[in-house]
């Protein structure tokens, strides 16, 4: 079985080496204690969320402390191909839902996109506690998933925000049943094409964009393909709003060589 995973702020695990002792503070160590109940003896992973991992054997356990000896370190490279969640609002948390799964499935960075069609809408305050409850969602499935990285939710994104983005991308799909070309070709004519690359550019973009319940409306198709984006057919069923970006997450990881 994995070790157990339990995050810490980026730059608190540099500078460890093989029989350094890292202190584990905060909610993290009372949940690895309290929750866990983890004892002396057991191995534990500690990962900065920006890929470093410490592995090591806890030598204490105390209520808000974590002791850990470090037995050894990592650094996880980012992908070269990395992979973008654009999830549009949606009601009865399906949004949460569909980041939270995304982010076990190994998706890189969620982007919440209010549609025109989307009920639920993001203002003012609730715009901030909807961001970090999206980021608290994502962070706890990437530890239930054992990854050194955390995706980052970025702000959200009107349409205006969504077409400079679709601009930016190296490659932007909008997932539709209307759509003439299936994910797989449009994902494999982009890597035969070349576009893909090996990373050594400092990584490419894809962009997975999911609509919401009712759908993304033509004129935001038309608007974000005249930004670049193309439009692929994700199967032969319409996927809900939560389940589109997970089941094209698995698909494109397996096209691009991430898995």
């Amino acid at each position: 079985m994995s070790n157990p995973v339990f995050f810490t702020a980026p730059g608190t695990l540099d500078g460890l080496a093989p029989g350094s002792v890292f202190v584990l503070d905060g909610p993290e160590a009372r949940h690895a204690v309290t929750v866990k109940r983890l004892a002396a003896g057991e191995t534990v992973d500690i990962a900065d969320g920006a890929g470093k991992r410490l592995t090591g054997t806890v030598a204490a356990a105390a209520p808000n402390e974590l002791t850990v000896e470090c037995s050894g370190l990592s650094d996880e490279p980012r992908p070269g191909i990395r992979l973008v969640l654009v999830q549009a609002l949606a009601k009865g948390d399906r949004d949460e839902l569909a980041a939270e799964t995304a982010t076990e499935l190994g998706i890189d960075a969620v982007v919440p996109w209010q549609a025109e069609r989307s009920i639920v809408r993001w203002k003012a305050e609730r715009a901030a506690k909807a961001h970090a409850k999206w980021q608290s969602v994502v962070t706890a499935a990437a530890k239930q998933a054992r990854r050194a990285w955390i995706p980052e939710v970025r702000p959200a994104v009107d349409g205006a925000g969504l077409q400079a983005a679709v601009a930016a991308a190296d490659l932007a799909i909008i997932l539709h049943e209307d759509a003439v070309r299936p994910l797989r070709r449009v994902l494999e004519a982009w890597q035969d094409a070349g576009f893909a690359g090996d990373g050594s550019n400092g990584g490419r973009e894809v962009l997975l964009i999911v609509g919401p319940e009712g759908g993304i409306s033509p004129r935001e198709v038309t608007r974000l393909c005249d930004a670049g984006a193309v439009t692929a057919l994700l199967g032969h069923h319409v996927l809900r709003s939560s389940t589109a970006g997970p089941a094209a997450t698995v698909l494109a990881s397996d096209i691009l060589g991430r898995w």
